[in-house]
């Protein structure tokens, strides 16, 4: 279901924002490529529990989105590396406030879970 036409007078901003940044491994891979420009395999290790297909085709629909760009140098071995466009770069404020809410999740659910044991 993606890629269907917003009718924004019904609050799809938000679906639209969860529709690009959505799923186990888009906002993980954004965040990974804030830090700058990363070729597949970095991506890889920095996520070792994605396979090979997923990230793959997670990385295809975020460039299908315009806000992940992919560079392919011809040469052999191939080497292609990812970055955000600037329309990607804006989701850098988004991508932080997940991040800040995560680390106070972590943190509420560690000392939840302390206090049950």
């Amino acid at each position: 279901m993606r890629h269907k036409r917003y009718d924004c007078d019904f609050g799809c901003p938000v679906e639209a924002c969860v529709e690009v940044i959505g799923g186990k491994w888009k906002g993980v891979i954004l965040f990974h490529l804030l830090g700058g420009t990363k070729r597949f395999n970095e991506l890889s290790r920095l996520m070792p529990a994605v396979t090979q297909r997923m990230l793959t085709r997670q990385l295809r629909e975020l460039e299908t989105d315009q806000v992940v760009a992919r560079k392919v140098y011809p040469e052999v071995p191939p080497k292609v590396e990812y970055s955000l466009t600037e329309f990607g770069k804006t989701l850098e404020p988004v991508l932080r406030t997940l991040q800040g809410w995560g680390v106070n999740y972590l943190e509420q659910i560690t000392q939840i879970r302390k206090e049950r044991a």
